[in-house]
Parts: C-alpha cells; structure tokens; sequence
C-alpha cells in the first residue's frame, strides 16, 4: 500500500462504524468490506459491527488492528470488530454509538436486512451521516425502497445501473444527497494472469482432470441459488458438445465451483445425470471453499467464466476473472454489463439513464472484446412482498451455447489475449476494479461528505393531505 494516498494519524481520522458482514469471512459482502477497510485504514479508523447468520462468536469483540498492519504497512491502523448474529438490533447500535462515538455510520447490503436501522434514521441523522454502499438488481425502479434511501446521506452504486435507480427512485428528494459510483474492486495482485506452466496450475488441472486431455475449460464460480440459472447453464454447455465431433468434445471439460445441492437452488448432480451423463461430457464439481489464490489458479485454467443469472447486481466471479485475464460469457442485465463495457452512440462507456436504463434490450452491441455477452431473449415482472416487482432477464442456453462455439474455434493464445485486455481495462482509471481504486473512491466520496453534510432538522413537518403518487419515472419501452 502507498502510505502517503490520503494518510492522517490515527488521532485525527474520522471514525467510521461499518455494518455489514464479519469482514474476516468469506462472503462476497465480507470481501468488498474487507478490502474497503484495507485500502482505507491509514485514512479512517473503522469499527466493524460485522453480522453472521448463526455467529459463533456472537457478543465478542476484537482488534483486528495488527493484522491489518501486517497486510498494510501501516503501524498505527485503528480496526475493531464486534460480532454479531443477523446485523445487530436499535439496542447494540445504541450501545456502540455510545462507546465508540463514531463519525458515521456505512452499510453494504440489501435494504431489507437494514430496515431497523433506518427506521432510526431521524435519531442517528441528527449527530452523524448514514453513508450506504448499495446495488439493485433490475428495474422498474424500486419505488418501495424510496423510504430506505431517503433515510441516508450518500448513496454509492456499485453499478451504473444502481446508480441511476437511486437517482430515480428520489426524484426531486434526492437533491440534497450525495451520489457515487464505486464498483467493486478487488486484489489484482490476487486475481492475476498466470502462465499455463506454473507448477501449481499444472498441479491442479491434475487433480481435476487426473490424466484427460482436456484443452477447452469453462468454469462457473457462484452460489446454487435459482437466479444463478445453473440447469440452464449445464444445458447451453451440452448444446454446445453436441455441434461438436464427439472426439472434440471429449477434450472439453466444464467445472462448477459451487454447492452441488442447495435448498435455495437445485440438486445439480439430478440435472448432470439428466444432460450430462457421458464420460465424454467432463463436468467436474468443486463444492469446498478455497482460498483465493486457489480461485485465481482455476480462473487461470479456464479459457472463459459463464454466469448467465437473470437478476445480478454486479457479478463479482467476473470480476475476478477478467482480472486473471480470463474472458467471460454473461446474461447482459444489472451490473454484469458494466464489466462488459458496452459503447454507446457518442463512443462512450455505456451509462444507463431514464430513457435508456439497461442494455438488456440490444439497443448498444459494441462492447469489450474480452466479454462474450448473451441478451435476454424475454423479460417478466417477477415480486414477493418485500419487493413487489422486479424484472427477471431470461437468455436462452442455445445463445449462451452460440458463445461457446464462438470461444472454441479460437486458439488458447487467442483467448488469453482477448482476457488479457479485459484485464487491462479492469486496472485502468476508467474501470478501476481494483481494491485501491476503490479505497481511493470510498475516500473521495466520504471526505466529501464531511466537507458538506449538516445535520438532520430535530423535527420534520409532513402534510398528511399531500398524496404522491408512486408512479414510474423512467421508460418501461426503450
């Protein structure tokens, strides 16, 4: 780390309290964190109230400050954590607002676990800033989540997309916050090209493949979860065994890194005997967790990531990926298409606005040569109570396959250089999906913040007679 990137002493920092996540798990919510609070320790002192489903060390606090000058440089970094079960209650907030008095408060992720927090919005806003890292899957623009982002000060978008919903959905209430685009950024050093003769490489294409001779690898690395569109997945992967001589296909190998049986998804192994029963089929599936150096060493053995979900925020797998210079095939909805860089009329890096929120519809098809995009063929409201609407973007597994053929008719050299570009524009300014371009942006925007954020009124006057009509406020056709 560069120390002197915005560094203050420990004594003048702002101190930040960061609700989300435990940052020492492995979640990818516990990972943005992680790396927020990495790249900004010389420059804020952070108290993690970092949640767990079940946390087993619930109640217990810790310094995390020597580690994070170990990873850092740093001598004098300021990190404590306190563990929670869920991401804590108005009564342990109380508690730590009061021991640890800290400058503001930053959350990161969905609204709906925060709902308590910012029904305490009126009591926190009047002594310090509620600061939101936020994403939003699709549009129409959640109007219900109006209540949530009205609650808070600044709002970061970790897409374009989530961005513009947020703009959106505030309208003119929206004028005195603060806006700004972080996208995800991760370790580059982590996530980085390796050449097909490293030993280790050569060491885990034989664990996975013990003696095959495979020379076309797709992998997918994301949770069994319905949206993930898995079966749909597996299924464009055997449409595309079947354009092929079977003595071709036989050289292909597919490997999911995931859980092979998931109540919140499918049983993937019922959907492999069913599509891919063949010996010549070659799915292979990894269901431990890895550290990741072990990840970047299976990104590296692919020659394309797949992630074909039909709602995605973001879609961190493919971060990582182009990252390690390996292309990617995606569904073009929510964030994923950010990571594709789709062009628009004047030449510009896409930026969704009303008139044109998403590039799911084609209208922009110049885009990234290491992005092997698969458009949403149909596209249905989809809700449950908490979140009445939201559109489903579905492609079809005989595109994705389209993408397949595509990829498989070029060279491994071909298809590295193609990843290696991905990369390249990953690390530049305009992209900047690295941790310290994020770190230096969560900066930016929060010191901003400081500079211009006053305090909440002690009382706020509402005319109940006043009806505001929940109506849509962008295109529905575009």
């Amino acid at each position: 780390m560069n120390k002197s990137f915005a560094y203050l002493p420990k004594e003048e920092r702002k101190k930040i309290l960061l609700i989300t996540d435990d940052i020492r798990v492995h979640s990818g919510v516990a990972t943005v964190g992680r790396e927020i609070v990495t790249k900004t320790s010389q420059h804020f002192n952070w108290v993690n109230l970092g949640g767990a489903m079940k946390h087993p060390d619930e109640g217990k606090h810790f310094d995390l400050s020597e580690d994070i000058n170990k990873q850092t440089g740093l001598t004098d970094s300021s990190v404590k954590l306190y563990c929670t079960s869920g991401y804590g209650n108005p009564h342990l907030l109380r508690q730590l607002l009061e021991i640890e008095k800290p400058d503001a408060i930053m959350l990161i992720t969905d609204p709906r676990y925060f709902t308590w927090v910012f029904a305490m919005e009126n009591e926190i806003r009047k002594n310090i800033p509620i600061v939101y890292l936020n994403i939003w899957d699709d549009y129409p623009a959640p109007l219900y989540n109006k209540p949530y982002y009205e609650a808070c000060d600044l709002l970061m978008g970790i897409s374009k997309q989530t961005v513009n919903i947020n703009k959106i959905v505030l309208g003119d209430s929206g004028k005195n916050k603060q806006f700004a685009y972080i996208p995800h950024g991760l370790n580059h050093n982590v996530f980085t090209p390796l050449s097909d003769n490293d030993p280790k490489l050569i060491e885990v294409r034989k664990n996975i493949f013990g003696n095959k001779d495979i020379n076309f690898v797709l992998f997918f690395n994301s949770r069994n979860i319905r949206r993930k569109q898995i079966p749909d997945t597996l299924l464009a992967y055997r449409y595309f065994l079947d354009q092929l001589p079977k003595e071709k296909a036989a050289k292909c190998a597919f490997v999911l890194h995931t859980e092979l049986v998931s109540e919140h998804g499918t049983d993937l192994m019922a959907v492999k005997e069913l599509l891919l029963n063949e010996p010549h089929h070659n799915v292979y599936f990894s269901n431990s967790k890895v550290p990741a150096d072990q990840l970047n060493i299976m990104y590296n053995i692919a020659d394309a990531q797949i992630l074909l979900t039909s709602n995605e925020g973001w879609g961190l797998s493919l971060t990582e990926a182009i990252l390690a210079g390996t292309p990617i095939i995606a569904n073009v909805t929510g964030g994923m298409q950010d990571q594709m860089r789709f062009t628009d009329e004047k030449g510009k890096w896409f930026t969704p606005s009303p008139e044109v929120p998403s590039n799911h519809t084609k209208k922009y098809i110049k885009h990234g040569p290491w992005a092997f995009p698969v458009f949403p063929n149909n596209r249905s409201i989809q809700g449950s109570p908490p979140t009445p609407y939201i559109w489903d973007d579905r492609c079809r597994p005989e595109d994705a396959a389209e993408r397949l053929v595509e990829l498989h008719m070029m060279t491994r050299k071909e298809r590295k250089e193609l990843g290696l570009k991905g990369r390249e524009w990953a690390i530049s300014n305009e992209a900047g999906f690295t941790s310290e371009t994020q770190g230096k942006r969560v900066i930016e925007a929060i010191d901003k913040l400081f500079d211009n954020w006053t305090p909440r009124e002690k009382f706020e006057f509402i005319n109940t007679n006043e009806v505001k009509d929940r109506v849509n406020t962008h295109n529905l056709l575009y």
